[in-house]
């Protein structure tokens, strides 16, 4: 049976079949590129690669990590091996002199700022030498450093004679061990007393990290995103699923979010001094030097893609403030009658020449997500205030937005296309 066009002209049935083909093909099309534009929105917004969805498609509800409840407050996931003895480290790694086991002596001149205090002048004056913006909204961050400028600037401040030890790792302190997170303030405060420590104040941590060069970073002036962990892309956490704390919802949002490595992974990621993941890995909780504001104040940033610098705090949370990435590391008296040691020599690994643990120990989760260049972060942060708060609250809005710019100009395109494809079959059998 033939059909006829506009002009009376008789055309083979097979003509309009193979329109129709080629008009299902074309939705088909459509659908797919708005299915794969949305799909890629739906990854971003949650700070996902795809390898890493593959990865959560193969495991499906099985946890990405072990997790450890302690004392029903806080979290830590489980190493899959054995971390190694603080007798050993302290062996190996010999900067410890004066100071409990476990703890790295830390004896010097420190920069400080008027009267002690913290004022960001350190910060501005490093900001000012530097010579390679990876981006200057905040948290900004920078590539490359003048050190000979800094050295000038910084060789015009006071300097303050500490004295004292420092745990060489974050909570609980062990080498091949992941961070106990989920800690306030004042629970951090509590865990180093019992130890017989007190919470490092934030001049004790910075000094621990940035040493007397007033280093940017604690391993030199050039940011380098393999050395610590940190660049990784942010996750948006999701409101009130820490609470309770010791609650299932809590641990299944922990096990989503965390992007953490055990304690010593990063053999580069070492201060002046000998002092493991200062920046990088965890925030971690220090006891302000200021006679305004909190007493409570972060150090050190976490995984995600901020400053991680040695001289930069957070001073926005209170004392009872909990949240997911949260650590801290314990500071002590020394012995004055043992002399310090001397500054610790760059170590490329802590795996092998004489460490205990295997490499895969201390080899970064596959789940956890590989650092990212440089150059891909220019355009992570777009919020230009100093207000950390108010920058992440940006940042989530407009990666949250219910519906992406390429879904609102893609899926109604697909739809229209099929509806007509569809449209024109059921007229064609009409006929």
């Amino acid at each position: 049976m033939n059909d006829s066009d506009d002009n009376g002209a008789r055309r083979p049935r097979s003509a309009h079949r193979g329109l129709r083909i080629v008009l299902l093909a074309k939705a088909l099309a459509g659908v797919a590129l708005a299915g794969v534009l949305g799909m890629g929105y739906w990854l971003e917004t949650r700070g996902l690669t795809a390898f890493e969805l593959a990865s959560e498609l193969r495991r499906g509800d099985a946890a990405r990590f072990e997790w450890r409840s302690v004392d029903k407050k806080h979290w830590q996931a489980v190493s899959d091996t054995p971390g190694e003895s603080v007798e050993v480290t302290d062996a190996r790694e010999g900067t410890s002199a004066g100071c409990p086991a476990g703890m790295v002596r830390v004896k010097g001149a420190f920069r400080r700022e008027l009267h002690g205090a913290a004022t960001g002048e350190v910060e501005r004056l490093q900001d000012a030498a530097c010579t390679d913006w990876i981006s200057r909204d905040f948290p900004a961050r920078c590539r490359t450093f003048d050190r000979e400028k800094i050295a000038t600037e910084v060789a015009k401040l006071p300097t303050q004679a500490m004295d004292y030890c420092i745990d060489r790792f974050e909570y609980p302190n062990v080498l091949g061990e992941y961070p106990m997170i989920v800690a306030t303030f004042r629970e951090a405060e509590a865990t180093c007393k019992r130890g017989n420590k007190r919470l490092c104040t934030e001049n004790e941590w910075t000094f621990a990290c940035e040493g007397e060069e007033v280093r940017p970073y604690p391993y030199g002036w050039t940011r380098d995103t393999t050395a610590c962990v940190m660049d990784r892309s942010w996750r948006p956490f999701t409101e009130g699923a820490l609470s309770p704390r010791d609650g299932k919802t809590a641990r299944e949002e922990l096990d989503r979010l965390w992007q953490g490595e055990p304690s010593g992974s990063r053999g580069g990621c070492r201060s002046p001094f000998g002092v493991y993941d200062l920046t990088g890995n965890v925030d971690e909780w220090t006891r302000s030097v200021n006679a305004k504001g909190y007493t409570s104040i972060l150090k050190g940033g976490y995984w995600g893609p901020v400053r991680a610098r040695c001289r930069p705090a957070t001073r926005a949370h209170n004392e009872d403030f909990v949240a997911y990435q949260q650590s801290f590391r314990c500071c002590g008296e020394s012995n004055a009658a043992v002399p310090a040691p001397p500054p610790a020599p760059p170590v490329a690994s802590l795996v092998g020449d004489g460490g205990a643990l295997a490499s895969a120990a201390l080899a970064p989760s596959p789940d956890a997500g590989a650092p990212r260049a440089t150059v891909d972060l220019e355009a992570e942060w777009t919020a230009s205030s100093d207000d950390e708060l108010e920058a992440i609250a940006k940042t989530r809005a407009a990666r949250c937005s219910p519906v992406p710019a390429p879904s609102r100009a893609g899926a109604p395109v697909a739809l229209a296309t099929v509806a007509l494809v569809v449209g024109a079959a059921r007229a064609r059998r009409r006929r």
